[in-house]
This record gives structure tokens, sequence and C-alpha cells, in this order.
């Protein structure tokens, strides 16, 4: 046996994966039950490159013509100093010491103000637009609405909808529904393509916990579908897609600038938010989870695993309620949602009285 074959025995030894006495070979697809097939988890990957056309092309084509219709105005890139000046600014960090600023304006020939505003100028030129950030807000909040909404009409008649321990019921035994099959295989793929875009995406001061998240939530998923874990793995979809559609909705009506459906949606988001994330999630989720299923289900390694995921996500909804009870708190006081709800400064930018415009990713000339 090579070291190959010997480290890839070694990780998918059932022992680790599976319940006592429970092989590969018993949960191979059939015509008798239709498991969970590891070999599924690759389509989620092609799936995302897709997916992430089809928004781009919803961002040019539908979302940034409706930011428009809402009067989220369009800004385009223009050169503020048709000269070599320009170009040597852009390669120098915008935060400069006193002695850096004074040498930079000796060599550009510049006073220390005129230095100090093209900086600010060329900061500002390459800050993505309120439409742009109003477009990627508007693929999320499509995304978690039709996900919600799939997801009910999938889980409406499954039985562990309506009594969680039927997700343990004859495990790992479960035959895994077409519709389950394609809500499991659309968020990983949902996930796969926000990681990837994450990169690319408006920068926020939340980068990391987000890009954690989003990698945990994948992990999750592939893990719960190789241990056919589907059950339980479609409980927990749907609980953290339906806040997610308030808080993205809060977002486009505050970069459109209707404040005051701003403020009432950001109530209604943090009211689920906290009954969901920090009420259900781990209440009737995890507690089942870990205490309900060792009462209906050998303990095996995997399961372990599983459940610390379930915690890392646990935490991650801890820190975000964190952020959301002090802009709660700012609410209170100061009558509306100041900020933007996940963002390292204020997202929702004005021109700037220099009449610097920013490129957009449509214009009215098409």
């Amino acid at each position: 046996m090579s070291t190959i074959e010997f480290i890839l025995d070694s990780f998918w030894n059932s022992q680790i994966w599976l319940p006592p006495n429970v092989t590969w070979k018993d949960i191979e697809p059939n015509d008798d039950i239709a498991y969970a097939n590891y070999r599924h988890l690759i389509l989620p990957l092609p799936m995302a490159l897709v997916m992430l056309m089809f928004r781009f092309t919803l961002e040019r084509y539908l979302f940034a013509p409706l930011g428009v219709f809402l009067g989220i105005k369009t800004r385009k890139k223009r050169q503020l100093i048709p000269n070599e000046a320009l170009k040597k600014v852009a390669h120098v960090n915008r935060k400069l010491t006193h002695s850096e600023l004074v040498g930079l304006s000796k060599r550009l020939d510049l006073s220390e103000r005129q230095v100090e505003r093209l900086l600010r100028q060329q900061h500002a030129q390459y800050k993505p637009s309120t439409l742009v950030k109003f477009c990627e807000t508007s693929w999320r909040f499509l995304y978690y609405l039709s996900s919600f909404l799939f997801g009910v009409f999938c889980l409406w008649d499954k039985p562990w909808l309506w009594d969680i321990n039927n997700c343990w019921t004859n495990y790992p035994h479960q035959s895994v529904p077409d519709d389950c099959w394609w809500y499991y295989m659309m968020s990983l793929t949902f996930y796969w393509a926000l990681a990837a875009s994450q990169f690319f995406d408006v920068q926020r001061k939340d980068f990391w916990p987000m890009f954690i998240h989003h990698i945990t939530t994948i992990c999750l998923l592939s893990f719960s579908w190789v241990c056919n874990m589907v059950r339980i793995g479609t409980l927990v979809l749907l609980i953290h897609d339906c806040a997610d559609i308030f808080l993205e909705a809060a977002k486009m009506a505050k970069y459109a600038k209707y404040q005051k459906t701003c403020d009432g949606i950001f109530v209604i988001f943090a009211l689920l938010w906290i009954v969901t994330r920090i009420g259900i999630y781990p209440f009737w989720i995890l507690h089942n989870s870990i205490i309900g299923a060792p009462k209906l289900v050998e303990m095996f390694p995997a399961y372990y695993i599983f459940n610390s995921m379930l915690l890392i996500l646990l935490f991650l909804h801890v820190i975000w309620t964190c952020i959301i009870l002090k802009l709660a708190y700012k609410f209170l006081f100061s009558g509306q949602c100041e900020g933007d709800l996940r963002s390292s400064s204020s997202e929702v930018e004005e021109d700037s009285a220099n009449g610097l415009r920013e490129e957009s990713i449509y214009s009215h000339k098409g």
C-alpha cells in the first residue's frame, strides 16, 4: 500500500465518520434509499462559477437600474490631474507622516495642502460607489429570500421540521429527498461563491469573521453531507437564512436613503436575529444535537466534530449580536440606525465638493 493510499484510508476510516458497526458500503446510494453521495460535493464548485456570472448579470441589468430608479446616483471616474503627478501619488499610502508629506510635495512641486487633497481624492476615486454596494446587497437579499422560501417549501412536509428528534430516527439509514438535495447543493454553491467573491466585493471591518463564517458553513454542510446528517443540516440552513433577508433589505433601504424604512426593517431584523440565532439555534438545534442525539444514536468521532462546528457558528452569532445591540442602542438614543450594519465606515457616500465621480457598473449610456 502506498503512502497516499494509507493516508486516504486513514482519513476515510468509517470508524471516524460513521456510527459503530456501519461502513461506507452500508450507506452507498441504492434503489431503496437515496443516501447522500459524497461525490456530489464537487458539483457546487462549477455551479459557483455559474452563480457568479448570473449574479454579475443581475447586478448590471436589474439591480443597478433598480438602484438608479430609487434615486441612487451613478458616478463616473475621471482623471484628476492629467500628468505624471497623479500616477506618482497613486502608489503612495494615503496616511503619510509630516516628513513624508513635505518630501512628496517637493517632489511633485505642489503645496502640502494640494498633496493632501490629491491623496484624499485619489483614495475616494477607488472607493466603491453606493450603487455598487446596493447591487451587492440586492443580490444577497434575492438569494436569502429565495433560499428561505425554497427551504420552507422543502421542509414543510418533512417530519423532522415538526419533531426534531426525527433527525436521528434510524440514522444513518435516511434517504435524501430530491428537494433537500437541491436545497443543500444550492446552499453550498452560494457559500462557495460568497467566499470567493468576498475578496473583490466591498471590504468591511468584519472581513475575517465573515470569511471564517463562510468556510465554517461550507465545512459544516460538506461534513454533514458526507455523514448523511442532512436533516439537521437543513434546519440549520433554514434558521440562518430568515434573519439575513431583513439585514440585506435594511441595507438596501439605507443606500437608497429611505431612512425610516431602514429603521423599521432594522428593528424586525434585530428581533428576528436574536430569536433565531440566540434563541432557536442554541436551544432547539444545538440542544438536540448535543443532548438529544446521544439518546437515539451511538456516538462516533465525526459527531463531535460536527457539533464543534455548530458551536463555532454560535460563537460568531454572539459576536455579531453584540454589534447589533450596539447599533440598537444608538438607534434608541438617536432615533435612526446610524452607519451601515456591516461597515468599516459610512457606506453611503456623497459626491465630494470638488465634483469627483466614481466609476459605476451601470451608466445611463448603457
